[in-house]
């Protein structure tokens, strides 16, 4: 009995319609990242599970898609090595044994990878795109699949923010293009580790981090008891709550917390850290205000970013006419390429979320009524001797860069039309034994009506008909 076909949770096939949706979307991000002198690279599907682990913090390793080693992976695996105290396995030393390889779960540390491989036959500052596929072995839901794809751009070798000022103007561009209405968030590690320290809990960083950015998921109360839950002390919990609790302009939040890490926290403690931090929003805010940026800007103390490789500037894209997670995000990195053998490269970078832009445009039908289908125009075939006759007339309209297709069976009309209306195709050309006679072609515009003839020859007047510009 024959299997019924599926794919596995997680995963999507996309149909012609679908794919035409999404190379618009692909297109336009495109042409944005270069504008800006960002050139296309690709990396591998899998990489080293070396290159991979210790990259994301805990929770991102348990979400790596590992693959099994080539040929018989156990043959020779002391399995009873592996045994914990209750008789189960220990599975993350397990997998370690048995996979050496996995599915990249993001394009930035492969990225990292890259410049540090091929260093010697790359200018710096290296400015790279790179649009594809990464998984992610986490729970399906809606708007977060197993396997989607990223469309990233960095810079790596320089440290000034005029990089970061160019990351926003470029979603700025990307959104407008897209005619989705976004807010942009902004806030910097540096300012997150003088939060711990001026907590007293230096060492906290990672806890209260990963505690803050689920902020707007779980709201204050519940941040606060998962820190508290960490060990850090009442005092420290009044500090995470009064910073959270801040309000104003970025000019106001910027001068409160620089009163907090200047001393006047209940810690008293002064944190450098936190205001560096708070010098470069100071200055990255001053750069979007002259740029002129019409995307709304905020700072967001609440703003963590999980990935442990932020070092600086972190930012997070979100739309505002469709709920759904962040569409955009990503950061400075200072250390990433030092992992590699490469230190003292900082680089700074963000990540365009195809997927979930797709069901944002989706879900405010802002996708172009044109991308309906990839042909223009459909020849009916009406006998052996009339395809002889149009065959040069769609080479010829070919070689302009019109999309043509020869409908390949000698059917009934109702046929053809049903198969013209079926993928969205516009213009239809009936041209039987008295048009190829007469020298002519007749196309019909299936939205209308209007129907014209035209000499064989005609491409000008074929091309206007078909609301084509040469």
């Amino acid at each position: 009995m024959a299997n019924k076909p599926s794919i596995p949770k997680g995963m999507r096939d996309f149909s012609q319609q679908e794919m035409a949706e999404r190379n618009y979307i692909f297109d336009t991000i495109k042409s944005v990242f270069r504008l800006y002198g960002y050139s296309q690279i690709e990396t591998p599907s899998m990489e080293n599970l070396s290159t991979l682990l210790g990259k994301y913090g805990d929770e991102g390793d348990k979400l790596l898609f590992r693959v099994l080693n080539s040929g018989d992976p156990f043959t020779g695996v002391d399995f009873e090595g592996f045994r914990t105290e209750d008789g189960s396995y220990n599975a993350a030393r397990l997998s370690k044994e048995l996979c050496d390889k996995g599915l990249r779960y993001d394009l930035t540390v492969p990225f990292a990878r890259y410049v540090v491989q091929h260093q010697n036959e790359i200018s710096f500052p290296f400015k790279r795109f790179q649009i594809q596929p990464v998984w992610r072995a986490d729970r399906p839901q809606k708007g977060r699949y197993r396997e989607f794809c990223q469309c990233d751009v960095d810079v790596i070798g320089s440290k000034s923010q005029l990089n970061e000022l160019e990351l926003v103007q470029i979603v700025d561009k990307v959104f407008g293009l897209l005619d989705i209405r976004v807010a942009l968030k902004i806030n910097n590690r540096k300012v997150l580790t003088g939060l711990a320290e001026i907590c007293g809990a230096p060492d906290k960083v990672v806890d209260i981090t990963v505690a803050i950015d689920k902020l707007d998921k779980i709201g204050l109360d519940a941040v606060l008891d998962e820190i508290r839950g960490k060990g850090l002390s009442g005092s420290a919990i009044a500090v995470v709550e009064q910073i959270l609790g801040l309000s104003g302009t970025v000019e106001e939040k910027l001068a409160s917390m620089r009163s907090l890490f200047g001393g006047a926290s209940a810690s008293g403690i002064v944190s450098e850290n936190g205001l560096r931090g708070l010098d470069e929003l100071d200055e990255l805010f001053g750069l979007i205000a002259a740029a002129g940026v019409s995307v709304p800007v905020d700072l967001d103390l609440s703003l963590a970013r999980g990935l442990n490789y932020y070092t600086g500037a972190i930012f997070e894209v979100k739309a505002l006419d469709w709920q759904i997670g962040s569409i955009c995000g990503g950061g400075r990195y200072d250390n990433l390429t030092g992992i590699f053998g490469l230190p003292d490269m900082s680089g700074v970078g963000i990540s365009f979320g195809a997927d979930r832009i797709y069901d944002v445009l989706k879900g405010l039908d802002k996708f172009p009524a044109d991308l309906r289908s990839a042909t223009t125009l459909l020849f009916a075939n009406m006998g052996a001797e009339e395809v002889r006759y149009v065959l040069p007339v769609a080479s010829a309209l070919r070689g302009l860069g019109v999309s043509v297709e020869i409908y390949p069976e000698s059917s009934k009309l109702k046929k053809q039309f049903d198969y013209a209306d079926r993928k969205a195709i516009p213009f239809l050309s009936i041209t039987g034994a008295d048009e190829a006679a007469a020298g002519t072609v007749q196309i019909k515009n299936l939205a209308t009506g209007g129907q014209s003839s035209f000499a064989k020859d005609d491409l000008e007047g074929i091309l206007a008909f078909l609301q084509i510009k040469k």
